[in-house]
C-alpha cells in the first residue's frame, strides 16, 4: 500500500481512538483491518505516513494538530483556539480544585511516587480531602505501597489523564523547578518604608535601600537560597552602615 494510503487511514484511527495511539499500535490496527493483504504495512510506512499527517496538519488552514502526547498521537486543538475550547470543559479539572487540593496536585507530581504522610510533612496539614478530591477527578491514582516504611502506606501518582491534560509524556516532561526559578532575583520586602531588623529595631529607607543594592538572593543549581555579594558591594554597604 502506497503512503498517501495509508494516511486516511492513521487519520481516522486517531480521530475515533478514545486513547492516544502509538505508531506500533497503528501499524497493528491497520493490518488487521487489511487482513487479506499479502504483504503487510511495516512500522516504517507508519512513521513515514505519520510525518505527512503532521505536516498537513500544521496548516494555518486547521485549527487543530497531531501531536505525540500520552505516550501516543491523538488530535489537539492548537494553542490559538484553547481560550474558545475552554468555554466548553477546558477547566474541568482545574477550575474547581481548592488551593489546597492545588498545593497536593504539585507534590505528588514532582514527588511521585509519595505517601500521604511525606505530603502532609511538606505541607504542614492534613491532606486526606485533597487526596480525595484528587482521586475523585483521576488526577492522581494509588501505585502499591511503600514497603521500606513502617505500615507499609499508600502511595500515589499522577494519572494518565494528568498527563493527557498537560499534553505530557511522563514526569520527566515537567518543567524543572530550578529551571523555573533559575536567575529570579528575590527583592527585600518593605513596610511603612522601613524594614525590621532581628533585633526588633526599624531600619531607615536609605538602610534599606543600601541593602536592595548590594544585597541580592539567588536559587542555586540544587535550588537552593543564595546570597549574591560582591566583595565591593559589600565594603560599600558596610561604609553607608557607618554613616
Amino acid at each position: 500500500m502506497e503512503i498517501g494510503s495509508i494516511i486516511p487511514h492513521i487519520e481516522s484511527l486517531i480521530f475515533a481512538s478514545e486513547k492516544p495511539l502509538s505508531a506500533i499500535e497503528l501499524t497493528d490496527l491497520i493490518n488487521q483491518a487489511f487482513g487479506f493483504m499479502e504483504d503487510k504495512i511495516t512500522l516504517e510506512q507508519v512513521e513515514s505516513a505519520l510525518e505527512g499527517v503532521i505536516e498537513k496538519y500544521q496548516s494555518e488552514f486547521y485549527p487543530f494538530e497531531i501531536r505525540f502526547s500520552g505516550n501516543g498521537w491523538q488530535f489537539l486543538t492548537k494553542r490559538d483556539y484553547h481560550k474558545t475550547v475552554a468555554q466548553l470543559n477546558g477547566d474541568k479539572f482545574l477550575k474547581r480544585l481548592s488551593g489546597a487540593a492545588m498545593e497536593t496536585l504539585a507534590i505528588i507530581a514532582y514527588k511521585q511516587p509519595i505517601t500521604k504522610s511525606e505530603i502532609e510533612s511538606i505541607r504542614g496539614v492534613s491532606a486526606d480531602y485533597s487526596i480525595q478530591k484528587l482521586l475523585e477527578k483521576e488526577l492522581i491514582i494509588i501505585a502499591g505501597r511503600n514497603e521500606d516504611m513502617p505500615g507499609k502506606p499508600l502511595v500515589y501518582t499522577t494519572s494518565r489523564s494528568f498527563m493527557d491534560y498537560f499534553g505530557l509524556n511522563g514526569p520527566e516532561d515537567m518543567p524543572k523547578i530550578k529551571e523555573v526559578l533559575a536567575d529570579q532575583v528575590i527583592e527585600p520586602t518593605l513596610l511603612n518604608n522601613q524594614l525590621r531588623t532581628e533585633n526588633g529595631d526599624d531600619e531607615t529607607i536609605t538602610d534599606v535601600l543600601v541593602v536592595e543594592e548590594h544585597l541580592r538572593l539567588r536559587v542555586n543549581e540544587t535550588g537552593e537560597l543564595q546570597e549574591s555579594v560582591t566583595d565591593n558591594d559589600a565594603d560599600q554597604a558596610s561604609t553607608s552602615a557607618e554613616e
